[in-house]
């Protein structure tokens, strides 16, 4: 009976420490500057800094969006959202001012190519700018109503919480270069192969 107890005991202590192992852990900087570390979510009004799990490893997320309040950031985790645009597109225009407004953070691909066409396309569009996907939502063409229900949907906030100093990203090609250049290899014509010169005659003596 007293070995019974003692594997129990043991048995107890490993499911605790597992769970402790599990545990995740928050840092974060408050009002006044200093870093808190706690195992709850921050206050909203708190800046993360990275979200670690203890035992180790990280989940701070994207660089581009590591400054963003704690729930913003884990909505843009999983529910990213990305706005594809064109030159001179009065809807676009209208779409990005939007979603600046609602506090939305968001990554801008440029249209201008047969490239970043084709990536629109893959992405969910028909050529029609703009598109705004939003995890694995897609919509065509700029409707305030429409955009603002997908993106309550996926939990983004109603109004902007996002701190002042905080910006989007700068606008991008839709195609990575990457594919650009090897569709700009394959579309270079080949070289025209250039003959060899004739070997001059033998000169002096013939056998």
């Amino acid at each position: 009976m007293k070995n019974l107890h003692t594997a129990l005991f043991v048995l107890s202590v490993a499911l605790i420490s597992s769970g402790a192992a599990a545990q995740q852990m928050y840092k974060w900087v408050g009002k006044d500057g200093k870093i808190n570390y706690t195992d709850t979510p921050p206050p909203g009004s708190a800046k993360p800094v990275e979200i670690k799990t203890a035992g180790g490893g990280s989940s701070s997320g994207s660089t581009v969006f590591a400054n963003l309040p704690y729930e913003i950031a884990q909505v843009a985790k999983s529910n990213p959202v990305t706005l594809y645009t064109g030159i001179d597109c009065a809807p676009c225009d209208g779409g990005r001012t939007m979603l600046t407004a609602r506090g939305i953070p968001f990554s801008e691909k440029t249209v201008k190519t047969t490239e970043d066409g084709q990536q629109l396309k893959q992405a969910g569009g028909n050529g029609t700018l703009p598109l705004l996907v939003v995890g694995r939502s897609q919509q065509i063409g700029f409707d305030a109503a429409g955009w603002g229900t997908l993106l309550s949907a996926a939990g983004y906030p109603e109004t902007s919480r996002l701190p002042a100093s905080f910006k989007n990203p700068a606008a991008e090609s839709a195609a990575p270069k990457v594919i650009k250049e090897i569709s700009a290899a394959k579309k270079a014509p080949e070289p025209t192969p250039v003959a060899a010169p004739a070997s001059p005659p033998a000169s002096g003596f013939r056998f």
